[in-house]
């Protein structure tokens, strides 16, 4: 604090060493575990590390000079956090693509990666008002749901259709519906917020909105419903919907939502896997992961994850000690929590959720210091996202939760994952430079 004609005023520091420190660490942590991989499997250091090393510098560099040009008061530990759940995506997918065939997709994950920070500076560069979304949030609306129903006319990729297939070239158009949708959530509850938390009748211990109000909600949820019947694809449809029931609980304070939003969630997935036979196939493996040995077909994915988790112990096998490639197609993507459980063992995958719960954390953080509500509830949304997207798959592959099939932020394999990412990143990255800075008249 410092005192100017006897009134006290806050010193707001920009604390951009401290994140180009965080962000050298980070790259640092990620070259290790790649020379790691390399010792392991091979006894030497892999001859491409520096390389590797570089690349990632590099990028992590840029990204930070953007931070320090345009938004210097920017929260110090979201890029850096980016940076490292990145780095050790890239060592994992790296060191499944040594284990078997089809090689090649750590240098493809890093190619989406450069894309994808590449699109976190033009954010930070060209969005200088977080509010300025605000104008498009029905626009954008608009384009998720017509990015949400593409995937309908192509064909299932491994049992859900969800994946637009052009050429060699594939990708998730609901990763990036899920940013427009959140944008538009929180424009529609900044402006109905009064009306969804104080009008309306009580019906038993709840305090419902009136229908031209409660109408929107009842519309989303069937068109998450739909979503769920035509692409079989529950992971999307529970962040979705936990997407919208979390917003609406910070924008009103009504516990009763989160009640009602689990009610229809639950009764939506119960009435779904009754009807999908794929979805019905993984609530069998959720409630018996080991019903496949004991009907003599061999281990399935669950089982195959728990018994990676189980053999990893508290400090792991080491990178490239482990046999979670058994696990099959999905190692690199749905199921790469089981190689990190398995390879770093208890301990690292304490540190990889602690990771998450940091970022999800200072995007709440984030949200609860912005003054205008928009702005807070697109960035409790955006953290909300990460949160609920970690605990959906971290749920699936602890068989805590049937498994949905979607990746893991910034570690899994996946462009489509990894690009959307590091824009929630740069949104979070703008808003905490507008939530930081100091005022006219404080101490800078």
């Amino acid at each position: 604090m410092t005192r100017t004609a006897g009134r006290p005023r806050r010193t707001v520091r920009t604390r951009r060493n401290t994140e180009l420190a965080l962000v050298l660490a980070a790259v640092l942590t990620a070259v290790l575990g790649y020379a790691e991989v390399g010792l392991n499997l091979d006894g030497t250091v892999p001859p491409d590390a520096a390389e590797y090393g570089a690349a990632l510098g590099v990028l992590a560099l840029l990204a930070h000079a953007v931070v320090r040009w345009k938004a210097p008061y920017a929260d110090p530990l979201l890029l850096p956090i980016g940076i490292l759940l990145n780095g050790i995506g890239l060592v994992v997918i790296y060191r499944l693509d040594r284990a078997g065939p089809g090689g090649g997709a750590a240098l493809a994950q890093l190619l989406w990666s450069a894309l994808g920070v590449g699109l976190f500076a033009a954010v930070v560069l060209l969005l200088r008002d977080h509010k300025r979304l605000q104008r498009y949030a029905y626009i954008g609306a608009l384009v998720a749901l017509v990015l949400l129903v593409l995937p309908i006319f192509f064909p299932p990729v491994y049992g859900s259709r969800i994946w637009i297939t052009v050429g060699p070239l594939s990708f998730q158009p609901g990763e990036f519906a899920k940013i427009l949708l959140a944008v538009f959530f929180a424009a529609y509850l900044a402006v109905h917020r009064d009306a969804l938390a104080l009008t309306g009748r009580r019906v038993l211990w709840f305090q419902l909105p009136r229908g031209r109000v409660l109408g929107p909600v009842l519309l989303i949820w069937a068109a998450f419903v739909g979503v769920l019947v035509l692409e079989t694809d529950l992971g999307t449809s529970l962040l979705f919907f936990g997407l919208f029931v979390v917003m609406l609980y910070v924008a009103t304070a009504r516990s009763g939502w989160i009640a009602i939003g689990l009610f229809l969630a639950a009764a939506a997935a119960a009435v779904v896997g009754l009807l999908s036979p794929h979805v019905h196939s993984r609530v069998a493996d959720w409630l018996d992961p080991l019903g496949s040995i004991a009907a003599g077909r061999g281990a399935n994915q669950i089982a195959q994850s728990l018994f990676a988790f189980a053999w990893g112990g508290e400090l792991g096998a080491g990178l490239g000690n482990g046999h979670s490639v058994l696990i099959g197609f999905a190692a690199k993507s749905d199921f790469i929590l089981a190689t990190i459980g398995e390879e770093l063992g208890l301990t690292g995958l304490i540190a990889v959720l602690l990771l998450y719960a940091l970022l999800v954390s200072r995007g709440f953080r984030t949200g609860i210091a912005l003054r205008d509500p928009f702005g807070r509830l697109l960035a409790i949304g955006l953290a909300a996202i990460v949160g609920l997207q970690v605990f959906v798959v971290a749920g699936g592959v602890l068989d805590l939760i049937p498994l949905t099939g979607m990746t893991l932020p910034f570690v899994a394999q996946g462009g489509s994952s990894v690009v959307t990412n590091w824009i929630i990143v740069a949104l979070l990255v703008r808003m905490s430079d507008l939530a930081r800075r100091p005022a006219p008249g404080e101490a800078r």
